[in-house]
């Protein structure tokens, strides 16, 4: 007999083999029909599973995953990937199958496919898909040892997999597969009990994509869908699809002239138009009046940094593929670079050379100035790569900024400083490049190069938590202060047992102790998610909702003992010795691109006064009323609005048409009679007409408008939508 306990703390005891699914038939049959997954110690499984495979810990701490939660639509959302590949290979021949994982509503599937998919083709591969759902066929999981899952994947014809598992799985001596029916795929799971389940899905888009991402491999078709446990829950989240689309920050940018990508400068580099950088400097301008209060310094640093800083940081190589490659003085550093790479045994992407192809890459640097006098042409892999290594050390190697911690790092260190100077504050809105993969840019929201809203504040031990308290309040302010107000904090901790994280268990467990006590006697709600921690300290991430009930990462504050132990950072204390300061890096807005994408879609380009790029427009009746439309507009300006005149020789009707397109909030109409009282006719964009004012009383009612900085948001969901984050790891 097994013992399992149950979320409120009784104990029942079931039979060795029993599963998820026993335990709730147990409860009652309504439960076991709803029953999708199970968590076991913070951990998703398959229902279907018997208990005393999935842990060793006595009682099983057992909570079922029903219909109604979002953590079972992930699994059927996984499951229903599995569901269209199968309808997919009814349906044509020789598919290969890639990756299928799930990301927030949606899920993908990468298939390797002679014929292309198009949306014609979407009915007949969802008319599959119900048959396959109505038969309602179970998920069966199977394991094979590692040599038995390249030749079972070989037997399938399936090369994707089997290149996987040759090169991308090579610590994994076991495998598991599931069954459904005829279809069989490598997957880690879980799913649900059954197909029967998906009561509603739809083939939302196709796209091409690469297999791992990468562009040098072979071109694949990425086929969208999302799947719900009910209609109606579908019907809505449509129907947000659709809002959605109207409020693409892509269109709008492009509409309302805000910001343009060219291809010609690069793809995810944005051009900020001059509506769009009055937007940003508005809110940058919010954030630094508000940081000076808070006894903020800054600072700039250049946009380049030595490779060496950054492996002091540990930002190289942790974060090498998404950064941009190294800069080299020498002509030869980008050959050897990528020649080292070769030989380095824990980089799974690339294969170490032949010996042709080694004559080939030493003949090639030597043309380019590399001296192989000291290359040992018979050596070990190892005995080479610290030949190149030691050469490449010696050369000029920089970095395009990846972040602007370790910069400030080094402005900390560069001054001496005392306990009596503490806490110091730097903020700069400092510009980082990533090299994210073309297939994931998009907009605003996904660049390569972003502008953070960075700060880093360096404290003694006994600060730490007020500073902490300080920044979490800070970014609440920020939030608020653009109507962001729905949102809840993640606080994103360490995964057990794994080796990406630097720093001793000892500071991690100090750092993680203080955030959830800091965040608990601040009264703020917040979710621990274990594995999504910065690799040098945790962080409490605020996932912001919008009015489409849409989730985004936005702003963070995050604790770190590592960094000034790796950059040896001090401070005399009282005691007249050297002392170890924390660091806290937040960035409220996260950064500038983002930020304001999000805010295009959140208001629908609809910006209230005070982001507004043009806050009022002035209309002349006619001809004879433009010379005090000028002067309604200098009286404006001088009152700090941001302000045009349309002196067209359009009828009034046509010209408020323009200003509600291009979404102004005010129009300020002026005719001989508003000139003769010195008055205007107040319009405004969401109110409509609100009638004659004297100037001074509109120009009060506006100031207090801007300066009180009003949100006057027009739409909100009653949608629920799942965070649009990254794509779980269904997949191996």
């Amino acid at each position: 007999m097994i013992e399992v306990q149950l979320p409120d703390g009784a104990i029942v005891e079931k039979d060795d083999n029993a599963t998820a699914l026993d335990v709730a038939s147990g409860i009652s049959e309504g439960l076991a029909r709803a029953t999708a997954a199970a968590v076991i110690d913070g951990v998703t499984v398959d229902a279907m599973r018997p208990l005393a495979e999935l842990t060793e810990i006595r009682p099983v701490p057992l909570h079922l995953l029903t219909t109604r939660d979002a953590a079972a639509a992930a699994v059927m959302r996984h499951s229903c990937a599995h569901v269209m590949a199968r309808a997919i290979m009814r349906l044509y021949e020789g598919v290969g199958l890639a990756f299928g994982p799930v990301k927030g509503n949606t899920f993908y599937y990468d298939f390797d496919l002679a014929t292309p998919v198009s949306e014609d083709d979407f009915p007949k591969i969802e008319a599959e898909m119900k048959k396959i759902a109505k038969e309602a066929e179970p998920f069966e999981r199977f394991t094979m040892n590692r040599d038995e899952s390249i030749q079972f994947c070989k037997d399938l014809n399936q090369e994707l997999k089997v290149e996987h598992i040759e090169g991308g799985l090579t610590d994994h001596e076991s495998l598991s597969f599931y069954r459904q029916g005829e279809f069989v795929d490598l997957c880690r799971g879980p799913h649900i009990p059954h197909a029967g389940m998906i009561k509603a899905f739809k083939i939302l888009s196709v796209a091409g994509s690469h297999w791992k991402g990468n562009v040098a491999n072979r071109s694949l078709q990425r086929i969208y869908g999302t799947a719900f446990f009910d209609k109606k829950e579908m019907k809505a989240y449509l129907a947000q699809i659709e809002e959605a689309k109207k409020r693409d920050h892509r269109v709008l940018g492009s509409q309302l002239q805000l910001f343009t990508i060219n291809p010609d400068v690069g793809q995810g580099l944005c051009l900020w138009l001059p509506k769009g950088a009055t937007i940003r400097a508005t809110l940058e301008d919010f954030i630094k009046a508000e940081l000076t209060r808070r006894g903020y310094e800054p600072v700039y640093s250049p946009h380049i940094g030595r490779v060496e800083m950054y492996e002091t940081s540990g930002h190289f190589p942790y974060y090498r593929d998404s950064q941009f490659a190294p800069l080299f003085g020498h002509s030869a550093g980008q050959l050897v670079d990528h020649w080292i790479r070769c030989l380095d045994p824990k980089d799974e992407d690339l294969q170490p050379p032949t010996a042709d192809e080694e004559k080939t890459l030493l003949d090639a640097a030597m043309v380019l100035g590399f001296s192989g006098k000291e290359f040992p042409i018979s050596g070990t892999n190892d005995e080479k790569r610290d030949v190149l290594r030691k050469w490449e050390k010696q050369q000029e190697r920089y970095l395009l900024k990846p972040m602007n911690c370790p910069h400030h790092a080094q402005m900390y260190k560069a001054i001496p400083r005392s306990y009596r100077d503490l806490p110091v504050r730097l903020a700069e809105f400092g510009t980082v490049y990533r090299h994210e993969q073309s297939g994931e840019l998009n907009g605003l929201l996904r660049v390569r190069g972003l502008t953070q809203d960075d700060a880093h504040l360096f404290c003694t031990p006994e600060q730490v938590e007020q500073e902490f308290k300080d920044t979490l309040n800070l970014v609440k302010y920020v939030l608020n202060a653009v109507g962001l107000e729905d949102y809840r904090v993640q606080l994103s901790t360490k995964e057990p047992g794994s080796d990406k994280y630097v720093g001793s268990d000892e500071l991690w467990q100090q750092a993680q102790d203080t955030l959830r006590r800091v965040l608990t006697e601040e009264g703020q709600e917040f979710i621990e998610t274990p594995g999504e921690a910065a690799f040098y300290g945790p962080k409490a991430d605020f996932m912001v909702k919008d009015c489409l009930g849409r989730e985004w990462q936005l702003g963070t504050v995050q604790l770190d003992y590592n960094l000034p132990e790796r950059f040896e950072l001090e401070y005399t204390g009282s005691d007249n010795k050297a002392h170890r300061p924390v660091m806290i890096h937040r960035a409220p807005f996260g950064s500038m691109e983002r930020f304001v994408g999000v805010l295009i879609e959140h208001f629908a380009g609809a910006f209230p006064l005070w982001l507004a790029p043009e806050q009022i427009r002035v209309l002349p009746l006619s001809e004879k009323t433009d010379d005090y439309a000028k002067e309604v507009a200098a009286k404006l300006r001088q009152n700090g609005f941001r302000v045009t005149t349309d002196l067209q020789s359009a009828k009034l009707q046509a010209k408020i048409r323009d200003a509600q397109v291009d979404l102004i909030p005010y129009m300020l109409v002026v005719g001989p009679k508003e000139a003769e009282q010195n008055a205007v006719a107040v319009r405004c964009r969401i109110d409509g007409d609100l009638g004659v004012l004297s100037f001074d009383d509109a120009v009060s009612q506006l100031v207090n408008e801007r300066d009180k900085q009003t949100i006057r948001q027009v739409v909100k969901s009653t949608f629920t939508a799942t965070a649009e984050g990254d794509a779980e790891e269904n997949e191996y």
